[in-house]
């Protein structure tokens, strides 16, 4: 019956602080509302049974390319971020960024416009991944479209983009104050990423408001004992979050316990995925186990959210509990979308359900089951 309550039985509930059982998750309409004993279930709630597996919030990814068989780059249309926003709500992903990397600057405008008017409960907005990096850190990112930020060409860029851009990844060392300014101005989520910051620019950019950090370790200036660069400023930072592609390739399992033991609550996840495709700006080759350029240079991963849990608990002795909230309150906390990622009342009703194996078994997208 349309607006009656959904609950989810005989489940271990992880409300975003920790796990518990014997309990049930209650659901009316768009809303969670609340973790409630048996006897407080309504007379006439649907229940849902567990089976005895995870109810945990619906994860909250920040960077992401594609998913199903759509890249965003390559087609940049509404037709593709339907396609992708269902493949990826259906691994669990109930939030995420559609991530852009560098471009030329009439892709760019084609994504903003498919995203102008377009509406899907999971999107969050889009990520813009360059084009003002660092060329010596460009990793994937073709060095003939990474521009130097100028303020006029990045006003008239933020006016185009008007709500939909999100976030955006820079090298700090290549932007002034007054650009930096311009974005913050904006609210624009900054993130330091494909830079070869010293520890001084990096700290410097930090200072200025740059409050996270694009795939630790990967694609910025290394962490040297007589200059620890990037990862050494995110380190000693007090307020920048960093996200981490927890897939064992792109970084050791070793660091990103390393990484975890040092930042605690400013270490988050994302997938950093993206999917094959042989046409626009980046050609990805499946490799069983990540993907690459035609050349064999490392270029994103295969990764899901659930994936990303599991291998942070399995390889890299992160508790379940922790790795959970890597994947949903501290992404979530980040843009300030304190309605995502816990499971208490009044949060948005987006829910995962997974068993012992880390498998997704069903998914609840505002209180809708998918």
């Amino acid at each position: 019956m349309a607006g009656s309550h959904i609950a989810i039985t005989n489940g271990v509930v992880f409300t975003g602080d920790a796990l518990i059982s014997d309990r049930a998750v209650l659901l009316k309409g768009t809303e969670i509302v609340g973790v409630v004993a048996a006897a407080e279930i309504p007379a006439d709630a649907e229940i849902v049974d567990a089976m005895g597996g995870y109810v945990v919030p619906g994860f909250v990814d920040l960077q992401i390319y594609g998913g199903g068989s759509r890249l965003f780059s390559a087609d940049p249309t509404k037709v593709a971020l339907d396609e992708i926003a269902g493949a990826l709500v259906k691994s669990g992903t109930t939030s995420f960024m559609i991530t852009m990397a560098t471009n030329t600057m009439e892709v760019i405008d084609e994504a903003l416009q498919a995203l102008h008017d377009y509406h899907h409960p999971a999107l969050l907005g889009l990520h813009l991944e360059g084009p003002y990096l660092n060329p010596e850190k460009r990793g994937a990112h073709p060095e003939a479209y990474i521009r130097r930020p100028e303020k006029s060409e990045i006003s008239s860029l933020l006016e185009r983009a008007g709500t939909s851009l999100r976030m955006m990844t820079i090298a700090p060392e290549q932007f002034d104050d007054g650009i930096i300014d311009l974005l913050l101005h904006h609210g624009i989520l900054l993130s330091a990423g494909h830079s070869n910051a010293t520890f001084d620019e990096a700290a410097r950019g930090f200072q200025k408001g740059i409050r996270a950090v694009t795939h630790l370790f990967n694609a910025m200036s290394p962490f040297h004992h007589r200059n620890t660069g990037l990862p050494g400023a995110t380190f000693q930072s007090g307020t920048a979050s960093a996200s981490i592609i927890a897939d064992g390739i792109h970084v050791d399992y070793q660091t990103l316990a390393i990484s975890k033991r040092l930042l605690d609550d400013r270490l988050f996840l994302i997938t950093d995925a993206v999917v094959a495709v042989d046409k626009g700006t980046y050609t990805h080759v499946f490799m069983g186990d990540r993907y690459t350029l035609p050349d064999g240079t490392l270029s994103g991963s295969a990764l899901t959210m659930m994936q990303a849990v599991a291998n942070c608990v399995r390889h890299a002795g992160i508790p379940l509990e922790e790795a959970l909230r890597m994947a949903t309150s501290y992404p979530a906390s980040l843009i300030g979308a304190n309605h995502l990622g816990r499971i208490a009342a009044g949060a948005t009703a987006n829910l995962v359900l997974f068993d012992d194996n880390y498998t997704v078994r069903s998914v609840f997208l505002e209180g809708a089951s998918q």
